[in-house]
C-alpha cells in the first residue's frame, strides 16, 4: 500500500501531436518539442498526491513499472545520425517516479562563479549512492531498474556499446546561473551516457545539451523536455557540452553512465561491487 501525504504534479501523456502550446493558463506544464523533427507530445497537468515511502511489495512493483516504462520509451526512440549517432527518448520514467525524481530535496550547488567542467565542483555533486538509496526509495528503485539485466540487454540491443561487466553510475545534476560545460566526448571509462531531463520550468525549453561536430563546431541541441533523455555511446566523436546562456531557476537532470571497472571513484556508483551482466 502507498502512504499518500503530499501534493505533486503528474504529467499525463495525451498521445497526440500538434504545435507547442500551454495546456492551461494556470499550469506550469506545457507542451514542448520532443525531437528535432518538430513533433511534440501534448501533456496536461493534474494535481494528485505522492507517496512518502513505498511499503510492502510496492518497491518491487515500482521497479517493474519503471522497467515497463523504459521498455516503452526505448521502443519509440528517435534516432539521429548527425553529427554522431544519438537517440531521443520520451516519457522515460513512469509519471509518479518522474515527479519524485524532479522533486528530490537535494540542495543546488553554489558555483561561486566557477564553471566549465563538473569536476570543479566535485565536493557538492550528488549521486544515487548507497546513502541516498537508503534515504530516498525512488533512488533505490531507479537504480535497481537500470541495473536489471533485462534493461541492460535492452540498452545494448537498441543503442549498441559493450555494457557487460560495467558499473552503474547515476548523478543528480542541478545547474544554476553561470553554469556551462566545455565540449567533451565522455570517451574513456564511460561505456554509455544518458542525459535525462527533469525540471519542468517553461523557461528551460532551450536548455538541452549542446552537441558539436568536433571540439569547436557547434551543431545544435535537442529541446529540454521533461522526462525525455538524450542517449549516446561515447566515442572520440561524441562531442557535447553546454553553451553559456541564461538559466532561470534550477535546471535539473539525471546523468546515467555505465562505466568500466577502471572507474576510481567507487563511492559514486550505485552498486560498487555489482557489475551488470
Amino acid at each position: 500500500m502507498i502512504a499518500l501525504d503530499r501534493p505533486f504534479l503528474l504529467l499525463l501523456h495525451r498521445g497526440e501531436t500538434e504545435k507547442a502550446r500551454p495546456v492551461s493558463p494556470l499550469c506550469p506544464a506545457i507542451a514542448r518539442s520532443v525531437g528535432y523533427g518538430g513533433l511534440i507530445n501534448t501533456f496536461t497537468c493534474t494535481c494528485l498526491t505522492e507517496s512518502a515511502k513505498p511499503m510492502g511489495n510496492d518497491m518491487e512493483s515500482r521497479k517493474d513499472a519503471i522497467k515497463e516504462s523504459v521498455r516503452n520509451s526505448v521502443s519509440n526512440a528517435k534516432s539521429f545520425d548527425e553529427p554522431y549517432p544519438h537517440w531521443i527518448v520520451n516519457d522515460f520514467f513512469p509519471d509518479d517516479v518522474y515527479a519524485e525524481l524532479r522533486d528530490l530535496p537535494f540542495p543546488a550547488p553554489d558555483l561561486a562563479g566557477v564553471s566549465g567542467t563538473r569536476e570543479v565542483h566535485n565536493a557538492s555533486r550528488v549521486y544515487f549512492d548507497k546513502q541516498n538509496q537508503a534515504e530516498f526509495p525512488v533512488c533505490r528503485e531507479v537504480s535497481e531498474a537500470l541495473q536489471d539485466a533485462e534493461i541492460v540487454a535492452l540498452f545494448k540491443a537498441a543503442f549498441g556499446g559493450e555494457l557487460a561487466e560495467t558499473l552503474l553510475r547515476i548523478e543528480y545534476a542541478q545547474d544554476t546561473g553561470g553554469f556551462w560545460l566545455k565540449p567533451h566526448t565522455d570517451i574513456g571509462v564511460k561505456a554509455f551516457t544518458m542525459l535525462s531531463y527533469l525540471s519542468n520550468d517553461p523557461r528551460h525549453a532551450d536548455l538541452g545539451t549542446d552537441i558539436y561536430s568536433d571540439g569547436e563546431t557547434h551543431y545544435g541541441r535537442p529541446p529540454f523536455v521533461p522526462n525525455s533523455c538524450m542517449i549516446f555511446i561515447p566515442s572520440n566523436h561524441t562531442w557535447h557540452g553546454f553553451e553559456p546562456r541564461e538559466i532561470e531557476g534550477i535546471r535539473k537532470s539525471i546523468i546515467v553512465n555505465f562505466v568500466t571497472d577502471e572507474w576510481r571513484a567507487r563511492e559514486q556508483l550505485a552498486f560498487p561491487e555489482q557489475p551488470v551482466s
